[in-house]
């Protein structure tokens, strides 16, 4: 994980180019987002990272984090509801997974390892989600 040697590092500079202000009448996710990008790494939060992660920001920088959190936790609630951070990494696109191959691997094992019953509290549709990315990584090469 070198990725974590950066910890002391912000994504605005891990990330070029900077983010500028966000406009005067955006949302309060893209306010949240923008701000998130100015916070060194070690300073993130399970929540900040299933914000980032769900949006889709500097991926290549914030899924290792995150798989560092769900490998302790696989059913961490960081914010909405305990699993939350789960489904929004096993969704990340399989172009940044391949920048990671360790990484996936690693949450495959975790995400495999789940028992059934585990599924059973998470919204729905996220089982399919779950076994989607199982699936994708029993097809690799």
């Amino acid at each position: 994980m070198g990725l974590l040697l950066h910890l002391d590092r912000t994504l605005d500079e891990l990330d070029p180019p900077r983010w500028p202000d966000p406009p005067a009448d955006a949302t309060h996710l893209v306010r949240k987002v923008h701000a998130l990008r100015r916070v060194p790494l070690r300073e993130l939060t399970a929540a900040d990272l299933r914000t980032l992660v769900s949006q889709g920001v500097a991926l290549p920088y914030v899924v290792p984090l995150a798989v560092r959190l769900l490998v302790e936790e696989p059913l961490l609630d960081a914010y909405f509801y305990p699993g939350d951070l789960l489904l929004a990494t096993v969704n990340v696109p399989s172009t940044v997974w391949a920048l990671l191959p360790g990484l996936v691997e690693e949450l495959g094992a975790v995400v495999s390892a789940l028992p059934e019953s585990a599924h059973a509290d998470l919204p729905r549709g996220a089982a399919g989600e779950i076994e989607s990315f199982i699936t994708g990584l029993q097809r690799k090469p």
